[in-house]
């Protein structure tokens, strides 16, 4: 059991870590756009003033939060030397921080974004579990 909490825990460290570096990446590598589309979301959410996300971005965030599950869950199957309980444990761990952050902007992001982000969490950190060899 003990196994199955710290591959959990370790995914998500893992998650985080790989998030804010491709966030920061790319806000380096293209701060005409990422970086400022990034930088005026923050500002309206501080503000409270309304912001409509740039729908290029949000399928990017997607595409990129798909990835980073799935070898999140590939982290998790690999420390806990199982492929299913810490992989859907760190897909609840995720879905739990998700909502989280969502609800700060849920005003400002369509309802397909926060499908498209907080659904699949669960079952692409089971299907990166499932990618260990045991």
């Amino acid at each position: 059991m003990v196994r199955i909490i710290l591959g959990a825990i370790t995914g998500f460290i893992v998650w985080t870590i790989l998030l804010l570096t491709t966030d920061k990446i790319l806000e380096i590598a293209s701060p005409d756009w990422y970086g400022r589309i990034s930088a005026e979301l923050l500002a309206a959410i501080e503000n409270k003033t309304p912001y409509t996300m740039d729908t290029a971005i949000m399928i990017l965030t997607g595409t990129r939060s798909a990835i980073l599950t799935l070898i999140s869950g590939f982290v998790a199957a690999t420390i806990s030397k199982e492929s299913f309980k810490s992989p859907l444990l760190l897909g609840i761990f995720l879905l739990a921080f998700g909502l989280f952050v969502h609800s700060i902007f849920w005003n400002y992001v369509p309802l397909w974004y926060d499908i498209l982000i907080l659904l699949p969490l669960i079952p692409l950190a089971i299907l990166g579990g499932k990618q260990k060899k045991n």
